[in-house]
């Protein structure tokens, strides 16, 4: 199989999962590039975050037809998040991103990440429970100021590594809007999605740090997998589908951190 046919394929199956779950987009994308693909950190964070925004714009419009999105909920996260990835993006651009040092920095920040979503996929549940009651009583001021809050931290987490915005963000949106159905929750997480990746995505192709064929190979791949992971009714069972990610994730965090 040759490299070209690689890409196409990585970006079809994680185009798959993000559509179904809201996640697994920068979780997996950039880690492959990385230690599969032999990608430059820089490179493959700029790439992953284009191919993000992208795809996700295909993914909120399904679930824009299937009115899966909270709008004002998006509304609130990009309010935070835009103005923390350009002020990131601004601190970033006056580094080297292709100097070795750089690329320590980003492979460690990537792999720490890793681990923080492992943690938050696997113990997600137990979060919820500790986190849940405390949010609750919550006034609704209070809950839009967190959601803002979030979104700055998102922001500048997803601009330096391209992850935190899908299974970060989920369990975010879960914590403060628990009466919320799945489906509104991640179609509200993919939307917000759009905004932060493309933003911090062409802040990275201005500091040329974006490889643009490989680009175009994921994103043939990717959009009809984010198509069919957004209609698909059988889905995997949540109960199976966050050990394996969590597990996966953690090793690949594990790698890079250590």
């Amino acid at each position: 199989m040759s490299v070209q046919l690689l890409y196409i394929v990585t970006g079809f199956f994680v185009g798959l999962l993000v559509g179904q779950t809201g996640m697994g987009g920068g979780s997996l994308v950039t880690p492959i590039l990385v230690l599969v693909f032999g990608v430059p950190p820089a490179a493959a964070v700029g790439t992953d975050l284009l191919y993000a925004s992208i795809t996700k714009m295909v993914g909120t419009a399904v679930h824009g037809a299937n009115h899966t999105v909270q709008w004002p909920i998006v509304a609130r996260l990009a309010t935070g998040s835009v103005p923390a990835t350009a002020v990131t993006l601004l601190v970033i651009s006056q580094f080297d991103l292709n100097s070795r040092g750089a690329a320590g920095v980003i492979s460690t920040v990537l792999g720490v990440m890793l681990l923080i979503t492992a943690i938050a996929l696997l113990f997600r549940r137990r979060l919820l429970a500790l986190g849940g009651s405390r949010l609750a009583d919550m006034s609704a001021r209070q809950t839009s100021m967190c959601t803002i809050i979030t979104g700055v931290v998102l922001g500048v987490l997803v601009t330096i590594s391209s992850v935190g915005a899908g299974a970060i963000g989920v369990t975010a949106l879960l914590l403060l809007y628990p009466r919320l159905p799945m489906a509104r929750i991640v179609g509200s997480d993919i939307a917000h999605a759009v905004p932060l990746t493309l933003v911090a995505g062409l802040g990275h192709w201005m500091l040329g740090s974006v490889n643009l064929s490989m680009l175009a190979l994921l994103l043939t791949g990717s959009i009809p997998g984010i198509v069919l992971g957004s209609l698909l009714a059988v889905r995997v069972p949540d109960a199976v589908l966050r050990p394996v990610m969590a597990i996966t994730l953690a090793l690949v965090g594990g790698t890079l951190v250590f």
